[in-house]
């Protein structure tokens, strides 16, 4: 459906849902994008103008795609600069009340020329774009992110003083836990799981996988900015920066991805070693090879590399294991589906999602063949490659990637480098605790 089109189709049912949401006290919307640096950015607007939004769009500049993390402006070839204007169009099936702030409802949203041509940096069309790839070749994709965050009070102080992973965290916010579980439900995201992590004040929670990458994407933003509402009602402050305190165990945002072929689970085959069908092999392969060049689009600043370390199972080594959790690549064969952990929330989860299907598809059509899954920690074996050591080396790495060049198109590609490139340079010859402190409360 082209935007005219769509359009078009939404203007009918832009009145419907003003009307629902209405009756619900809801009186603002927030729609949000998120640009290369993982920074989630927003539009608002009364609700009495949601069907004129739908139909018209609202203005936004395209040089937001070239902000690094900090709010620097830098250019890439296409992009940067003051001229120039976007229209966002709120996607009205996912228009939900927001129950950690009530009065407002957040959306999601496309992003369009002005003339109604797609908007070739628009990240969250490139997933859909990769979606479509593989579904016309058969190929469907069950995504879901998970979520760690670390908590402190508005003094810095830690709420928590129980151990890692210890049923006293859990008692210490029980209220904070239930509310959070409770939001979440009640904006259409079931959770799986809510614990305590390793780190002081790190809690981590599991939603049920999306079908397909764009609701992924769409649920962990959604998972994010409620987490950060229900602990603003706490009196309390939330942080997914990969690298909260240098030194210590960081905040991860692992991708969990499966694959079927009509109603057929390509993870769960009896008759394939590990359950993995030849073509979810070697997507998982293609994935597996180009991991490099992803750790530039999914923790390629400075402060994932902090996180990125041997033995804390970041995901620090290109390889993979079955329940490995030291591994990059971890196959979970009893849920039927495979784990990405060496990413993190500076990834725009649109575009992570996007060029990992990009990364998988390339796989399948070289026929790619997994190695030998790893057993114990990587750390102690020999000839096990590291992931990239430095944004530049994974900068370098994406540089040298014509997969994810042509998948992304060159506006997309040369962003997102531009963006990547300028965080480099920032921080370069910084110490990492200066770091972690310029980083804790940009994500």
């Amino acid at each position: 459906m082209g935007a005219s089109d769509r359009r078009t189709a939404a203007d009918g049912e832009a009145e419907a849902r003003a009307a629902q949401l209405a009756a619900r006290g809801v009186e603002m919307v927030a729609m949000t994008i998120v640009d290369n640096a993982g920074i989630c950015r927003a539009k608002t607007f009364p609700l009495a103008r949601l069907a004129q939004v739908a139909e018209r769009g609202v203005g936004m500049a395209p040089c937001f795609d070239v902000y690094t993390s900090a709010d620097r402006m830098v250019t890439s070839p296409h992009l940067g600069g003051p001229d120039g204007d976007l229209r966002l169009f709120p996607d009205l099936d996912r228009l939900v009340p927001l129950t950690a702030q009530p009065g407002w409802a957040w959306s999601p949203a496309d992003r369009y020329e002005q003339d109604g041509r797609v908007y070739a940096s628009c990240q969250r069309l490139f997933a859909r774009r990769m979606a479509d790839r593989a579904a016309a070749l058969g190929l469907r994709l069950s995504m879901g992110y998970e979520t760690e965050w670390t908590l402190r009070r508005p003094d810095g102080s830690c709420p928590t003083t129980g151990p890692a992973y210890g049923m006293s965290r859990v008692v210490e916010l029980s209220d904070y836990g239930r509310d959070l579980v409770r939001a979440l439900d009640e904006q259409g995201v079931r959770v799986l799981q809510f614990h305590p992590e390793y780190s002081p004040g790190q809690f981590e929670v599991s939603t049920a996988p999306a079908d397909g990458p764009v609701a992924a994407a769409d649920d962990v933003v959604l998972v994010r900015e409620t987490i950060r509402g229900v602990s603003a009602r706490h009196g309390l402050r939330a942080s997914f920066a990969p690298t909260f305190l240098a030194g210590g165990v960081g905040n991860g945002c692992h991708l969990h991805l499966s694959l079927h072929r009509g109603t057929t689970a390509l993870h769960r085959d009896p008759t394939a070693p590990y359950g993995l069908a030849p073509d979810a092999a070697a997507f998982l392969a293609g994935v597996l090879e180009r991991l490099p060049a992803l750790v530039a689009v999914g923790a390629g600043t400075p402060a994932s590399g902090l996180r990125l370390e041997p033995s804390r199972w970041a995901g620090a080594y290109r390889c993979w294991g079955v329940e490995n959790r030291e591994a990059a690549l971890r196959l979970v064969p009893g849920d039927g589906h495979a784990e990405l952990k060496c990413f993190d929330a500076t990834a725009n989860p649109y575009l992570l999602a996007g060029s990992v299907i990009a990364a998988g598809l390339a796989g399948l059509a070289e026929g790619a063949k997994l190695p030998e899954p790893v057993v114990g920690d990587p750390a102690t074996l020999t000839g096990v490659p590291r992931l990239p050591l430095s944004p530049d080396e994974a900068i370098g790495q994406l540089e040298a990637s014509d997969v994810l060049r042509e998948a992304m198109g060159e506006v997309l590609y040369e962003a997102v480098l531009a963006v990547r490139r300028a965080e480099s340079e920032d921080f370069a010859g910084r110490a990492p605790d200066e770091i972690a402190a310029d980083t804790r409360w940009r994500y």
